[in-house]
């Protein structure tokens, strides 16, 4: 018996409704239950065949024990590693090489500096051109964070007050400048394993509950030409990017759909929002993923779904493209290590950090020496470092 596990935090309506379609579908060998973890060890198999993950992304303990049961064949929807490295900037950087359009974006480094730094760790980081990225981006604007979701400290800007007056209260974030895009409509669409797509008029500056009370503005062949094109560009991210369980969002303005939000791992998916025939939609689809991936399922190997671009290979696996072979060489017994192996000798000396307390040197070794001195200023953003000092020549006996 293959058992699908969700995983998931304060939800309430999909996950028992997933659980539920599952073990009505009967299907031989296949059922479905809320995962339940108690001791977690390393290299050690869980219990499940799948397990759809709605909430690691804010619970890293859950994070960790994914990566373990991915490790042991546990096919994790969506792929925990990738997840753990994704974020807004390079998923939109990945985009423009997808040929899927989306805003003009630039990444802005946080305001404050990290934890253990100082101004010399940032010697490599030239001054803002300001009225450059104002000039590339236009305003209206939006500055939100490269990375998680859930329109934390997003910020609409109206100009350059508007600009500073933000990223003053950004403190250590990593934020996105990116221009707004005026549209006409707007959707949100569902993909569910790299196939099924549900595209839903969505209406981003409603209340939560009343975003989906909308309808599609471009009727007629535009309308049509507008949904195709739609779900071409959903394929393509989410083949990409390697998800399983997504949401993208898209802003269209004359005509063109722009991608605006489209990492979204543990979309919403409840019925209170969504309605009842899109809640029903999702259930279906990702039931139908979910005992389609556990019937794949070979414990002990990798089984999760690989991207695109992050994993090549995997993808034209996938694609029925054989890699291309080298011509085999004739067999040589493997050459015999020459190199010596050495040990490094400990240091005591100051560097630049501080001093390691180390015991003196002798007199005798000293003579001569001139002592480094750790540096006495910053380098200037942008300029060139100050020369080392020379140390004094040695006086003649």
């Amino acid at each position: 018996m293959k058992k699908i596990g969700i995983l998931f935090g304060q939800e309430n309506t999909f996950p028992q409704a997933f659980v539920d379609r599952v073990n009505e579908k009967a299907v031989d060998g296949i059922t479905a239950e809320f995962v339940q973890i108690n001791q977690v060890e390393q290299h050690v198999a869980t219990d499940y065949a799948v397990i759809i993950d709605r909430i690691s992304q804010d619970v890293p303990f859950y994070r960790a024990y994914l990566k373990n049961a991915a490790l042991m064949g546990t096919a994790v929807i969506n792929n925990p590693f990738w997840w753990s490295a994704d974020e807004k900037f390079f998923n939109n950087a990945l985009a423009v090489r997808l040929g899927v359009p989306v805003p003009k974006t630039l990444l802005l480094p946080s305001k404050a500096r990290p934890d253990d730094t100082t101004e010399r760790s940032f010697r490599n980081l030239s001054m803002m051109d300001w009225e450059a990225a104002f000039a590339h981006i236009g305003f209206p604007a939006y500055m939100k964070p490269h990375s998680g979701g859930g329109w934390k400290s997003v910020y609409k800007l109206h100009g350059p007050e508007d600009f500073f007056r933000a990223y003053d209260e950004t403190n250590q974030l990593v934020m996105l400048f990116q221009e707004s895009v005026e549209f006409t409509d707007y959707f949100r669409c569902y993909c569910i394993g790299g196939k099924e797509v549900l595209i839903m008029p969505y209406e981003p500056r409603n209340e939560p509950h009343l975003r989906y009370a909308t309808e599609m503005k471009t009727t007629g062949e535009a309308g049509e030409k507008l949904l195709a094109t739609m779900k071409d560009y959903v394929l393509k991210l989410n083949q990409g990017l390697g998800y399983d369980f997504n949401t993208v969002e898209f802003a269209v303005r004359d005509g063109i759909p722009i991608a605006i939000d489209f990492g979204n791992p543990a979309p919403d998916a409840d019925l209170n929002s969504v309605g009842q025939a899109n809640f029903e939609w999702v259930v279906e689809a990702a039931a139908n993923m979910a005992i389609e991936r556990a019937q794949a399922q070979v414990p002990g190997q990798d089984n999760l779904t690989w991207g695109t671009f992050v994993h090549p290979t995997a993808a034209k696996a996938a694609a029925g493209v054989a890699p291309k072979q080298a011509p085999q060489a004739k067999s040589k017994a493997a050459p015999k290590a020459t190199g010596s192996v050495k040990v490094g000798a400990p240091v005591h000396e100051t560097n630049d950090l501080g001093a390691t307390g180390a015991p003196k040197a002798s007199a005798k070794k000293a003579a001569g020496a001139v002592k480094p001195e750790p540096p006495t200023g910053e380098v200037p953003t942008g300029g060139k470092a100050p020369a080392a000092r020379k140390a004094a020549p040695k006086k003649k006996a």
